[in-house]
């Protein structure tokens, strides 16, 4: 009978068990990750991890509240060191940062936008905080660009009573950034995650070697689509 691992002899037992869950998910997909699984490449009893994630979900839950976390620090990081009022710049920086993350932690990506596991429900008072906090720094940068009378909102298709309601609701919960920034957001967002998921699905077509190209181009189309920037 294997015995549990004390936990200094793991210095810290609960990130060993998130990375092993990652590899696990890497090799298999986060619908078979397995508690014991991990125990059995970790060397020790499941009832030593049950001293950090009660169940599987307790543990899927914390992955994705990490992934959230990852993402949202590579978002901070891109726009950090740029002027306050390069606010085109900003937006591209983020753009290009939300890919970059996406290909270096695809399984992190796939597991907060993919395919969701079966039987799993995500708590939203665990997971929506750091969502937010991921979207945060888009939202805030569409802001700005609002503030300074740069989106070009007489572009856009007159909102719907319903679609504006949504925002509204979505809008309080926030904190307070503009229908129509909130509205951009959502469609960059869209546009961005289309082309990541066809990348790190490998759906491109095999002439496009070179995808950040491709990704490239379409935060530029982006930049002169919505705002009032010159074609790159």
């Amino acid at each position: 009978m294997v015995r549990p691992i004390l936990k200094k002899q793991i210095p810290n037992l609960q990130q060993a068990i998130k990375e092993t869950a990652w590899k696990q998910i890497a090799e298999f997909g986060a619908a078979t990750l397995s508690l014991r699984a991990i125990a059995r490449e970790l060397k020790i009893t499941a009832p030593a991890i049950y001293n950090y994630f009660s169940n599987r979900d307790a543990l899927v839950t914390a992955l994705i509240v990490d992934a959230y976390n990852s993402l949202a620090d590579a978002q901070e990081a891109a726009v950090e060191k740029l002027a306050a009022d390069n606010l085109s710049g900003r937006l591209s920086a983020l753009g290009l940062a939300y890919r970059e993350w996406a290909v270096t932690y695809p399984q992190r990506y796939q597991l907060i936008f993919g395919t969701p596991i079966p039987n799993y429900h995500a708590p939203d008072d665990v997971t929506l905080p750091a969502a937010a906090r991921a979207l945060l720094p888009l939202t805030n940068a569409i802001q700005k660009i609002h503030a300074a009378g740069e989106l070009r909102t007489e572009r856009f298709a007159k909102m719907t009573p319903k679609l504006k309601s949504m925002l509204t609701a979505w809008q309080k919960f926030e904190g307070g950034s503009d229908l129509e920034v909130l509205y951009l957001a959502l469609v960059i967002w869209s546009r961005v995650h289309g082309l990541v998921m066809m990348e790190i699905g490998n759906h491109i077509p095999l002439f496009i070697d070179n995808p950040a190209e491709l990704f490239k181009r379409e935060i530029n189309n982006i930049l002169v689509q919505y705002m009032d920037v010159k074609r790159a």
